[in-house]
Formats: C-alpha cells, structure tokens, sequence
C-alpha cells in the first residue's frame, strides 16, 4: 500500500516540477533574477530525483537471485539516498554558488514582473504537489504525528516527496520576497540573499534525508507496536511455552524479516513442532502484513541457575 501511494505522490510532483522548471527558465533567461536561476536549478534536481525515485521502485521489483537471495527491496533506499546527493550537489551548492556570485557581481532585474509571476504560478503548483502528498501520506500514517512519520517510515518515497515539496514552497516564498525587494529598492543584493537562503535549505533538506537513508541502509528493526504484536502471538500460541528471543529486520520497505528462537515443551515430537510452526507463521503474517521472511527455531526452555555472589574479591579492613 505504502509503494502505491508513494508513486501517486512521485508523479504528481514529477509533473509539477517539470513545468516549473520550464517556465522558472523563461523568467530567469528575461530577467536575469539569480534567485529565479535558483530556483529553476533547484525543480529540475527536484524533478530528476523524482525520476530516481521511480527508477528505484522499478528496480525493486526485480526477483530473487543466487547472489541476491533476500531481493532487491532495499533499491529503494540506495535510490533515496542519491537524491539527497543530488538535492544537495546540484541544488543545495549550485544555489550557494549563484548567490555569492550575484553578491560579488550584482546587476538589476530586467522585465520584474515575469519572475514574480512565474513565482506565484510556480507557488500554486507546488501547492497541489504537496496537498497529494500529505493526501497519500495521511492514508499511510494514521495518528503518526509528521515528524515521527518522516524519521520512522520504512517506504522512502512519500517522506522524500513532502520534504522536497516542503522545501520548494518555503523556496520559492523566499525566492518571490528576494525578487520583490530587489524591484521596490532597486538593489540586487537582496536577490543574492534570497538566492543564498535558497541553497542553505536545500542542503538542509539533503542533510535529514541523508541520516534517515542511512538508518535505512543499515537496516531496521520493526516499530515497538509490531514487535510487540509479533511477541504476542508468539507467546499466545498454545503450542509452544513462551519466546525465548527474536529480532527483525526490514529487507526492504514492504518485507520485513522476523529471526525467533522459540520454547518448546519436552515432550513434543517433530510432527507437533512442524505444525505449530506452520500455524506461527500464518499468524504472524495475518497480525503483521509485512512479515514476508519467517524463520523460527525450536528450543527448550532452560531455566538460569541463580549464581551466588562471589566472596573471592571481598577485602576485609580491620578498624584502628
């Protein structure tokens, strides 16, 4: 659900930056606005990683290999963390680049009034990016407050898509205020800084997307709710006596892979243990959609003998 909705979010922001950036060229080439240059740069990186991101799940998809037996869930996340490459390259430093030069050679806007509509036309379109991202992301997060859904989401796309569309709003408000003060002044300057502020976003934006990528690139553990459901109807089966021990990891944005070594009473004979790992299974899928890779290893339960403290290390002072 989460891959579906993720590329309903990519290819309406695809879309929109792809008219953006051609329009925000015109008024750049007419105007001559380093803000308006900025912000063309910043929607063509922006619509380049959409295409990553696409690109990405498509990979994702591909089956199983000898070398490769767990798939290839995880392009998803190699995808993900180039685009925070990218957003940071050729958006963030590009951006930081343009503005220092405007600041080291300013000139005056030409033709004012085609930046600044572009950049209400531009605001409205990044508008209806983000109003179908948060309308997919809401199908997906549930009471997740946003902050938490963007650090914790196991799928890359729609937290990259709302992090980008929020960072191109805020973008082009700065790049609009920049150009606005630079034609009632008659001062360049505030061009500059718009233009500077622009790529110190982007490479803010670059930056929390890098970290979350990497966690994912590591790999992750199931949230605490689902490793408590997989506890539960481990526990609750009435087949075996209780989980010994268990861990987890996502293989990718949908498969996550549930490693448990699991108490067995004494007398049970293979037929039973095979049944009930069957059963186990089934439930843990049925509790938890993603669990898509289920190893579960009988044992005994052994009880720890309680050690008592050692007295070989007690020093003994007498008193004067």
């Amino acid at each position: 659900m989460s891959a579906n909705h993720g590329t309903k979010a990519v290819i309406a922001a695809f879309l929109a930056n792809t008219g953006i950036a051609i329009t925000k060229f015109i008024a750049w080439f007419f105007s001559g606005s380093a803000s308006m240059l900025a912000e063309a740069i910043h929607s063509v990186a922006d619509a380049g990683n959409q295409l990553l991101l696409l690109l990405g799940g498509r990979l994702a998809k591909k089956q199983a290999t000898p070398d490769h037996p767990f798939g290839y869930g995880r392009e998803r996340y190699i995808w993900a963390f180039i685009v925070a490459l990218v957003l940071f390259s050729v958006g963030g430093l590009f951006s930081i680049y343009e503005g220092v030069s405007k600041l080291q050679h300013p000139h005056e806007i030409e033709v004012p009034w085609l930046p600044l509509t572009v950049l209400g036309i531009a605001i409205v379109l990044e508008s209806f990016s983000i109003r179908v991202a948060i309308r997919e992301a809401n199908q997906v997060r549930g009471t997740t407050r946003w902050w938490e859904f963007i650090r914790k989401a196991k799928s890359p796309e729609l937290p990259v898509i709302l992090l980008e569309d929020l960072a191109a709003l805020l973008g082009l408000s700065f790049a609009f205020v920049a150009v606005g003060l630079s034609v009632l002044t008659g001062n360049p300057v505030f061009d500059a800084i718009g233009t500077l502020m622009i790529g110190t976003l982007l490479i803010l934006v670059a930056a929390v997307l890098a970290v979350e990528m990497k966690s994912l690139l590591i790999g992750e553990g199931a949230t605490r709710e689902d490793q408590q459901r997989i506890q539960r109807v481990l526990n609750a089966n009435p087949g075996v006596e209780s989980l010994i021990h268990m861990k987890t990891l996502y293989l990718g944005p949908d498969e996550l892979m549930i490693a448990a070594k699991v108490a067995f009473p004494p007398q049970s004979d293979i037929e039973h243990v095979a049944r009930t790992i069957n059963d186990l299974e089934g439930q843990l899928r049925a509790e938890v959609p993603q669990a898509r890779v289920i190893y579960i290893e009988p044992d005994l339960y052994v009880a720890k003998p309680e050690i008592a403290p050692s007295t070989d290390h007690i020093v003994i002072q007498s008193g004067n």
